[in-house]
C-alpha cells in the first residue's frame, strides 16, 4: 500500500485525471478511492488540493464531452451502447431520463452523485439538443462538486483513512485478492439476476414479424409502449394502436390492462429487459397473456412497420425545456 501512495504522491494529478476519465467513460472502475487517497495526501501536505481538483474535473469534463458529442451525433444508438456495458442495462436510460425530465440541466449535476447515471447523462443531453456551452457549464460544476466531495472528505478523514490503509497493508496481497473477489462476486450476482429474468420470459417473447402478422389479421391485441416520456419527446411515434404507459406508471395503472386479451409490451432498451420486468409485474397481478416484443420499438422501426404519432403532454415538453 505504501508503494501505491508513493506512486500517487509522485504522479497524483495524472492518476486522478485517468481514474476519473475511465470512470466517466463507463468502465466500472470507481475513482472515489483515488480521490479519497488524494485528499488524505493533500491533508498531510504531500499534494496540492487545487491540482487534485483540477485534474479530476478535467478528466470528467473530457469524458463527458466525448459522450455528449456522440449523443448529439448518433442519438439513441449511443444510449443503447452505454446500456450494453452497464451493470443496470434495464434501468440505466429510464432512470437517467427521469432525472433529466424532472430537473432539466440541473439533473446533469445531480447525476454525478447517483451510481450508473453519470455516464449516460452526457449523451442524453447531446441528444436533447442542449448547446455545448450550456452543457459544459453545468457539467463542469457537477464534475467539480463531485471531485471536491471526495477530495475534501479525504482531507477531513485522513487519519481514519491512514488506519484503514495500514490495516490493508498488513494483509499484503491478501487485501487485493479480497477486493477482487468482492468485485467478481458482485458482477457475478448481477449477471445471474439478468440471466434468470431473461430465461423466465424468453419463451413468451414475440417477434415484430409475428406481431405485424397478427395485426394484419385483425387479432384483438392490447399493445403497451413502456418507453419514458423523454424519449417520446425526441420521437413521438408509437406502434399503431399502442397505449403509452411508462414502466413506473404501470405499477399504478395495471388495472387498465385487460385480462382476456394478449398483451404485447415493448420498450427501447437492449434485450427488452424493461418489457420483461413489466411482464413479471403484470403476471403477479393476474395478467398472464403477456409477451415482450423481441427487439422492441427499434426492431419495429427497422422493418418500416406502421406507426402513428402521439400527442405529447405539455407538461413533459415544458419540463425538458427548463
Amino acid at each position: 500500500m505504501s508503494e501505491t501512495l508513493d506512486f500517487l504522491t509522485r504522479h497524483g494529478p495524472l492518476v486522478l485525471f485517468l481514474a476519473v476519465f475511465v470512470e466517466q467513460m463507463g468502465i466500472p472502475l470507481p475513482a472515489a478511492p483515488w480521490l479519497l487517497a488524494a485528499g488524505a495526501l493533500a491533508g498531510a501536505g504531500k499534494m496540492s488540493v487545487m491540482s487534485a481538483l483540477a485534474a479530476a474535473t478535467i478528466g470528467s469534463l473530457l469524458a463527458d464531452l466525448i459522450w455528449f458529442y456522440l449523443g448529439q451525433r448518433y442519438g439513441s444508438r449511443v444510449l443503447k451502447l452505454i446500456c450494453r456495458i452497464s451493470l443496470e442495462r434495464d434501468s440505466c436510460v429510464r432512470r437517467t431520463e427521469d432525472v433529466f425530465k424532472r430537473y432539466g440541466m440541473s439533473g446533469v449535476i445531480a447525476a454525478k452523485f447517483i451510481p450508473g447515471l453519470s455516464t449516460i447523462t452526457a449523451p442524453l443531453a447531446g441528444r436533447s439538443g442542449v448547446s455545448v456551452v450550456r452543457f459544459l457549464l453545468y457539467d463542469g460544476l457537477g464534475s467539480l462538486l463531485y471531485a471536491a466531495c471526495f477530495v475534501l472528505g479525504g482531507v477531513l478523514f485522513r487519519h481514519q483513512l491512514e488506519q484503514v490503509l495500514s490495516a490493508l497493508a498488513s494483509l499484503g496481497h491478501g487485501a487485493l485478492v479480497l477486493l477482487l473477489a468482492l468485485v467478481a462476486l458482485y458482477l457475478g450476482y448481477k449477471y445471474y439476476q439478468r440471466r434468470r429474468l431473461l430465461i423466465e420470459l424468453r419463451m413468451a417473447r414475440i417477434t415484430v414479424d409475428e406481431l405485424h402478422r397478427k395485426l394484419e389479421a385483425g387479432e384483438n391485441l392490447f399493445i403497451l409502449d413502456l418507453r419514458p416520456d423523454a424519449e417520446l419527446v425526441q420521437e413521438p411515434l408509437l406502434i399503431r394502436g399502442a397505449l403509452h404507459i411508462t414502466a413506473d406508471e404501470l405499477k399504478l395503472r395495471h388495472e387498465e390492462i385487460p385480462r382476456d386479451r394478449d398483451v404485447i409490451l415493448y420498450c427501447s432498451c437492449p434485450n427488452e429487459v424493461s418489457s420483461a420486468r413489466a411482464a413479471l409485474l403484470l403476471r403477479r397481478n393476474g395478467i398472464v397473456r403477456v409477451h415482450p416484443l423481441l427487439g422492441g420499438f427499434g426492431a419495429w422501426r427497422e422493418r418500416n412497420y406502421p406507426t402513428e404519432s402521439r400527442v405529447l403532454r405539455v407538461s413533459t415538453v415544458s419540463t425538458l425545456a427548463i
